[in-house]
C-alpha cells in the first residue's frame, strides 16, 4: 500500500440506527480524531439502512443516504465494513449473509442471532475470508470476548460465572435495597429504560443463557444450543427469599455458570445465593460481571455496564477499529473454531455438588420439621442449618395452625438429590405451595 493511501477514509455502513446505532454515530463523530489515531485512518459512515427513514434520531447524522434497502450497503464496493445493529433473527440473519457474501466484514451486537445461528454464520464468513466481530453482543461495554479470545489464550479455562443481564440484576438489587416487590422493581426498570415493554427475555433468563452459550463457545470450543442449557428466571424470587438470604449473609443474583467437569460442561442460568462481600454480590443495578478461572492465571473478574447506549456503542466502535487495523481478521481465524455439529452430548447433567438453600412453607404443627428433615435424610442430604420464621399470616390462630417458612441450608450435595427430595416434600399434606431451591456460591 502506498503511503498516500493511509489518509483514505474507511467507509462503513450502519444497519440499524436505534439506541446503539445512534451511540456509534455519536462516538465516531465526537471522537473522530482519537479514532483516526487508533485506526491509522479516518472512519466515516457512508450509508445507513433502517426500518423507518422518517423517524427522529437522537444523533447528528452526517449527510449520508438513509434507506430501507440493505442493497445500498451490500452493493456499494467502496464500503468495506458493516455494523449490524438490529435485534432479532430475521431479517438480521439474511442481512448478515448478504453483507458477508458481498465482501463486507461485519461487526454486530446481536447476541440472539449468534446464539441461534453462530456456527453457520462463522463458517460462512471463514469460507468467504471475512470476519465477524461481536464484542458488543455479550456484557455490553465489558471487553470479555477479547479477554477470552485473545488475552487468555494461554489458559485452559476451567469455569465462567457471570451476571449477564442488567435488567434482572437491576430488579433484584431494587428489591434488596428498597424492599420493593418484584412487580414494583420491574415497573421501575421499565420507567428507567433498563427493561423492554416486554421484559420476558430478560427476566426468564433467555438473554443471559444466549450470552452464556456465546461465551462458552469461545472459552471451551463447544457449541451448545442455548435452548438446551437449563434456565430458571427471577420471577420466582420474592421479597421474603431476599430477606431470608440476607439473614444468612447472602444476596440473590441471576448467575450464569459454565464449568468443566470430567471432560463435560455443566451449564445453567438460575437465581443463586452469592456471599455478601464477594464480587458478584457487590454487582448492583444494571452492571454486569464475569468471573473466569483459568488454569494458569487463576480467578479473574470483569465488571462494568452491561447494557445501555454508550457502553454497548463503545464495544461496537472498538470492534470497528480492530477490524480496520486487521486485528479481527487474525483472531477470527481461530475464534471458537469448531464444527457446527459438535455434539451437545458434551453437556453434563446439572448434578453439580454444592450447598443448597431451601424455603419450604409448612403448617405449624408438631412433628412437621421431623418429617421434612426425615425426607431430606432419606435422600442423603445433610442439613447445615434450619431457621423457622414467624407465622406468615396468623389470622385466627385459634382454629387453624398458621403457615410458617422453614429456611434450610444444606451441606454440599448433588442437585439431583435435592430436587428429588423436594418432589417428595411438596407432596406432603402439611406443605403449602411449591418449595424453592437455590444453589449457593460461596466464593
Amino acid at each position: 500500500m502506498a503511503h498516500h493511501d493511509l489518509a483514505q477514509p474507511v467507509r462503513i455502513g450502519l444497519v440499524g440506527l436505534g439506541t446503539v446505532g445512534s451511540g456509534v454515530v455519536r462516538i465516531l463523530v465526537d471522537s473522530a480524531d482519537h479514532i483516526t489515531r487508533h485506526a491509522g485512518r479516518p472512519i466515516e459512515v457512508a450509508a445507513a439502512v433502517v426500518r423507518d427513514p422518517a423517524k427522529e434520531r437522537d444523533c447528528t447524522l452526517p449527510a449520508i443516504p438513509i434507506s430501507t434497502d440493505i442493497g445500498t450497503i451490500s452493493q456499494d464496493p467502496s464500503i468495506t465494513l458493516a455494523a449490524l445493529l438490529v435485534g432479532g433473527l430475521e431479517p438480521a440473519r439474511s442481512m448478515m449473509v448478504e453483507l458477508l457474501e458481498s465482501g463486507k466484514d461485519v461487526v454486530t451486537a446481536n447476541k440472539a442471532l449468534l446464539a441461534e445461528h453462530g456456527p453457520e454464520l462463522f463458517e460462512l464468513a471463514r469460507r468467504l475470508g471475512r470476519s465477524i466481530a461481536f464484542e458488543a453482543a455479550v456484557a455490553g461495554g465489558i471487553p470479555i470476548v477479547a479477554a477470552i479470545g485473545e488475552c487468555l489464550a494461554a489458559n485452559r479455562i476451567e469455569s465462567i460465572r457471570g451476571i449477564l443481564n442488567g435488567t434482572s440484576n437491576f430488579i433484584l438489587t431494587r428489591m434488596e435495597e428498597d424492599g420493593s416487590s418484584y412487580a414494583e422493581a420491574l415497573a421501575l426498570a421499565q420507567a428507567k429504560g433498563f427493561a423492554e415493554a416486554d421484559p420476558s427475555m430478560d427476566v426468564d433468563g433467555t438473554d443471559a443463557t444466549q450470552k452464556l452459550a456465546i461465551l462458552s463457545h469461545l472459552a471451551f470450543g463447544v457449541w451448545v444450543p442455548w435452548k438446551e442449557i437449563p434456565r430458571t428466571g427471577i420471577d420466582t424470587v420474592d421479597i421474603d427469599l431476599i430477606r431470608y438470604a440476607a439473614e444468612l449473609g447472602y444476596r440473590i443474583r441471576l448467575v450464569a455458570v459454565a464449568r468443566r467437569t470430567d471432560g463435560r460442561l455443566a451449564m445453567r442460568v438460575a437465581p443463586a445465593l452469592v456471599k455478601i462481600g464477594t464480587p458478584l454480590a457487590e454487582t448492583r443495578g444494571a452492571y454486569n460481571a464475569v468471573s473466569i478461572v483459568g488454569d494458569a492465571v487463576g480467578r479473574m473478574f470483569f465488571h462494568g455496564l452491561g447494557a445501555g447506549q454508550m457502553p454497548t456503542a463503545s464495544a461496537v466502535v472498538a470492534d470497528i477499529i480492530d477490524t480496520v487495523v486487521g486485528r479481527t481478521a487474525i483472531t477470527f481465524r481461530t475464534t471458537g473454531l469448531l464444527s457446527a455439529d459438535t455434539p451437545a452430548a458434551k453437556l453434563a447433567g446439572v448434578d453439580a455438588s454444592e450447598r443448597h438453600f431451601l424455603r419450604i412453607v409448612v403448617t405449624d404443627r408438631p412433628g412437621v420439621l421431623a418429617r421434612i428433615t426425615g425426607i431430606l435424610g432419606d435422600h442423603g442430604i445433610s442439613i447445615a442449618s434450619v431457621i423457622q420464621h414467624d407465622p406468615i399470616d396468623a389470622g385466627d390462630a385459634t382454629t387453624v395452625p398458621p403457615d410458617v417458612a422453614l429456611v434450610i441450608m444444606t451441606h454440599s450435595c448433588p442437585s439431583g438429590a435435592v430436587h428429588e427430595a423436594l418432589l417428595s416434600i411438596d407432596r406432603c399434606d402439611v406443605v403449602r405451595g411449591k418449595s424453592v431451591c437455590l444453589g449457593v456460591l460461596d466464593e
